[in-house]
């Protein structure tokens, strides 16, 4: 889903001050000047804010607000047919706008109050253990700006639309956002890289690219997912495995294409009963002990 390249681009402060956000050739709005311009100043806005204050307010174009409506409003036809009952719960709840990007301090003004989860402003990636650490503090970190106009329905990196669309709407679910806090408190418990990864990749393949039985058939949980207009139509044809922690830990995956593996939960109650208790007690050594019979 998302080029590795991108995901990866640095976000450079030159020595006059000015933000460069790096995009590949490859990237859809490489060419563009008026977009580049674009990432360069929301990245400054969240390199520039200060923990504690009102997330920076962008001004976002009429041209960027279309692109929000066009592809939420597809998403949310999409939903009704590949998307968990909990997922559909909690969006509702959260009750996102669709005709207009959210500002993330509205974002978070409206998931507050179900869950307790507020977001971070981010200007491109944040390292593993600080992205996941902060979890465990009902905190989430997101990008702020939209992608190119060009292809509204693909994106080669996390955009706003993942963020709150994906992410956003789950968090909303006070049982999925226990989840996601827990896997925060194992970041900060691990204490090597490796323990980290595996954190991590558990998360991937649940939180980000998870799938869920509801009875007959086979429903989508995971962010990275829902907030896909393409991946949500092939998840079903993927290679669909039994959730197995030993398995999703040291599973490599390619972020540049759709995930060809994917880790089936039975139900809500069984993701909370394998991932959320590894979570809740995992340590250096329990993930060393998975690592090794794999």
């Amino acid at each position: 889903m998302f080029e590795e390249a991108q995901y990866f681009a640095p976000v450079e402060t030159r020595d006059d001050g000015s933000v460069v956000v790096e995009l590949a050739k490859s990237h859809p709005g490489f060419a563009d000047a008026v977009y580049r311009e674009r990432r360069n100043a929301i990245a400054a806005l969240a390199l520039n804010h200060t923990p504690g204050e009102p997330i920076p307010h962008v001004e976002y174009t009429a041209e960027e607000h279309h692109v929000w409506a066009l592809v939420t409003g597809e998403l949310a036809v999409k939903h009704r047919t590949y998307a968990v009952r909990e997922f559909l719960d909690a969006a509702e709840r959260l009750g996102l706008p669709r005709d207009r990007i959210p500002q993330l301090q509205e974002v978070s003004e409206l998931l507050a109050p179900l869950t307790g989860f507020r977001y971070l402003p981010a200007a491109g990636l944040v390292p593993l253990r600080e992205f996941y650490g902060v979890l465990a503090d009902g905190l989430f970190h997101s990008t702020q700006y939209i992608r190119h106009h060009s292809v509204p329905f693909y994106t080669p990196e996390p955009d706003i639309i993942h963020e709150v669309i994906g992410h956003a709407s789950t968090l909303a679910s006070p049982r999925f956002a226990e989840l996601y806090r827990l896997a925060g408190r194992a970041a900060r418990r691990v204490e090597t890289d490796e323990a980290l990864e595996f954190v991590s990749k558990v998360f991937w393949f649940t939180l980000e690219f998870g799938v869920m039985r509801e009875g007959a058939e086979l429903k989508a949980y995971g962010a990275g997912i829902l907030s896909s207009y393409g991946e949500i139509e092939e998840f079903r044809g993927m290679d669909i495995r039994p959730l197995d922690l030993a398995a999703m830990g040291t599973t490599q995956y390619d972020i540049t294409k759709y995930q060809e593996v994917l880790f089936e939960a039975a139900s809500l109650d069984h993701l909370e009963d394998v991932v959320g208790t590894f979570w809740d007690i995992c340590d250096d050594d329990a993930i060393a002990g998975l690592v090794s019979v794999t």
